[in-house]
């Protein structure tokens, strides 16, 4: 959740510091830091808020020094003040930290008592006082760092630099990510490859449980036995251009338009040119599958949901599907021969580590659907399948969400071949209708000032009902997501048949209904609901195709016109739709699109 970055080397590393922070600002901006050693002695400085806070005071009083470590702060412990930013020091120790100590009050007990005075209510600082316990006994930085390792319960990743080791950063990970950098006469840590992107190309990503000590021409990784082992250097191809907004007023913004190279990036990987599928290899043989779990948080949840449908549809292999945070807590039996599939943007989420790690114990075959192919969940997965988004830096998920659902379309399509559910033509003709995808995003975009106008009445609503139907009912739960995420405004999706038990009283003519309804199978239904919401005065914002518009029999509020297509591939096309209207109700309310409050981009802290 938040983020860290550590530099030791032969420049002065502050302006460097805050550079990587910059790219890890996405992980949380309730407060920032940097602590370097000056004449072998710690300095800090830190801010609250956003990181142009710190960039301010640093300004003002700047940092020497050529080892340093930084964090930008989402808050778990302790309100976002200046007081519980991190940096944590001691006058041996400053330390960054990522993750929660679940055992810090015991802890901390035990080192008050040992006349150690708090400065913060963070969990962060116990560990700071305790490696400095250890040093006062005579240990070194290394050997006090591996005894307090030991000592902690939680997830987490931590940077630290030690008073009179002018060379020395130390890392370590236990359930949060932490990458090393290798550079020329300089290394590297940081919270991911993206916080490293303009310095090094080349990166260790550490295992679970591993410490690292760096020096500017050294590194040695420790397991969490204490034993020196190797870990693989692995070239990147992030680079600094790549997360820039261009031309963009808003990363989210940028993110959106670029679905269409990225949907066709992933689809390309997954299949060739003349519509068949060129899947990686599985673990398991899908016909002989009892049962699927799916397993998310939020946006990647939905996008399970609409891959639920898809995988019974298509290929009529029974699906469950939880969200992740409630999943190992009810454990659930899970059948002999079952796989698991996780969908996540970071591969870092929390939740969906902790979901991954039960099914397997419950002997279940686990398939990742990932952006961070080097990710915590890629790795401990039997098969990581990669969605080509690219970093995504906006909290609002966007681009990744519509390459996790090509990504799950495609796994559905091999499950039913596998199968034998859907006629070879049929499988053909559904990847040609996805690979029309990106060109009639393109259409749906050149006609984005047709939703900016109507975002100028959405944000004068307080409340917003989001309905839709079998494929489209997870869209219209991702669209209220959307809503809430950047407007704040309180909206909910529905399936639209669930209207008229519950929500329906709701409905007056203050209250905007978006309805999704391509027009399928299903779209007289839907219609009908939309014909209750109009006899009551609601606002239906209308999206459809041309078909659908014209025959849906009522006036309504608003229409936006989508093209027509395959029904299978709808979801991506009416996922587009909402996140403009998201992002230009955001944008017409004042609120801060790409960092919103009390959010951050990765959710590693359960």
């Amino acid at each position: 959740m938040c983020g860290i970055v550590g530099i030791t080397g032969k420049q002065l590393v502050a302006p460097l510091l805050v550079d990587g922070l910059r790219r890890l600002e996405y992980r949380g901006y309730d407060s920032a830091g940097i602590a370097t050693l000056v004449d072998g002695k710690i300095e800090t400085r830190r801010a609250e808020g956003k990181l142009d806070r710190l960039a301010e005071k640093l300004m003002q009083q700047p940092l020497q020094g050529f080892v340093g470590i930084g964090h930008t702060r989402w808050a778990t412990h302790g309100k976002p003040t200046e007081a519980n930013a991190h940096p944590h020091a001691t006058d041996k120790v400053a330390l960054v930290h990522n993750g929660i100590i679940e055992n810090y009050r015991e802890l901390r007990a035990e080192l008050e008592k040992k006349g150690c005075k708090f400065n913060s209510e963070t969990d962060t600082e116990t560990i700071a006082h305790l490696i400095t316990d250890y040093l006062n006994q005579g240990m070194t930085p290394q050997q006090a760092t591996a005894v307090s390792l030991k000592r902690l319960e939680g997830a987490f990743a931590i940077g630290v630099i030690f008073t009179g080791h002018p060379d020395l950063l130390i890392g370590a990970r236990r359930g949060s990510p932490l990458a090393v950098g290798y550079g020329d006469g300089e290394m590297y840590l940081g919270s991911d490859a993206l916080a490293l992107a303009p310095l090094t190309n080349r990166i260790s990503y550490l295992e679970e449980g591993d410490w690292v000590e760096l020096q500017k021409g050294s590194v040695i990784i420790h397991d969490a036995n204490d034993k020196v082992v190797e870990r693989k250097i692995h070239i990147t191809a992030l680079s600094g251009a790549m997360i820039g907004k261009g031309q963009y007023r808003h990363f989210m913004l940028k993110e959106i338009f670029e679905q269409p190279a990225v949907i066709g990036d992933t689809l390309s990987s997954l299949s060739t040119p003349d519509d068949k599928l060129a899947m990686p290899p599985m673990p398991f043989d899908w016909k002989n599958v009892p049962r699927l779990t799916i397993v998310g948080c939020g946006t990647a949840s939905y996008a399970g949901l609409v891959a639920k449908y898809w995988f019974e549809q298509l290929a009529r292999l029974p699906v469950e599907l939880d969200i992740a945070s409630e999943f190992r807590y009810r454990e659930a039996p899970m059948p002999a021969g079952g796989v698991t599939l996780a969908v996540s943007q970071s591969g870092e989420t929390a939740d969906t580590l902790a979901a991954l790690h039960y099914a397997k114990a419950q002997g279940q075959k686990i398939v990742a659907v990932v952006n961070v192919p080097q990710s915590s969940i890629a790795r401990i997965s039997d098969v990581a399948v990669p969605t080509l988004a690219g970093p995504e830096i906006g909290v609002a998920s966007t681009k990744a969400y519509t390459t996790q659902l090509t990504v799950l379309l495609c796994l559905a399509l091999a499950a039913a071949q596998a199968r034998g559910t859907l006629e070879p033509s049929r499988i053909q003709s559904i990847l040609h209708a996805l690979r029309e995808v990106p060109a009639q995003i393109n259409a749906i975009l050149r006609d984005e000032h047709h939703v900016q106008e109507l975002a100028q009445h959405m944000a004068e609503a307080r409340d917003v009902l989001y309905l839709g139907r079998g494929l489209l009912y997870p869209i219209a739960m991702e669209g209220a997501l959307k809503l809430k995420e950047i407007s704040y405004i309180h909206a909910e999706g529905y399936p639209a048949g669930e209207m008229k038990h519950g929500p329906i009283a709701l409905i007056d003519e203050n209250m905007p209904v978006v309805v999704l309804a391509p027009s399928d199978a299903l779209f007289e239904k839907t219609a009908s609901n939309v014909q209750e919401v109009v006899a009551r005065g609601g606002k239906v914002i209308f999206i459809s195709d041309k078909n659908g518009i014209a025959k849906v029999g009522v006036k309504t509020f608003w229409s936006i016109a989508l093209p027509h297509a395959d029904p299978v591939v709808s979801p991506l096309l009416y996922a587009i739709p909402v996140q403009l209207l998201a992002y230009y109700t955001a944008v017409a309310k004042g609120t801060d699109v790409d960092q919103p409050r009390n959010l951050a981009k990765s959710v590693t802290v359960e």
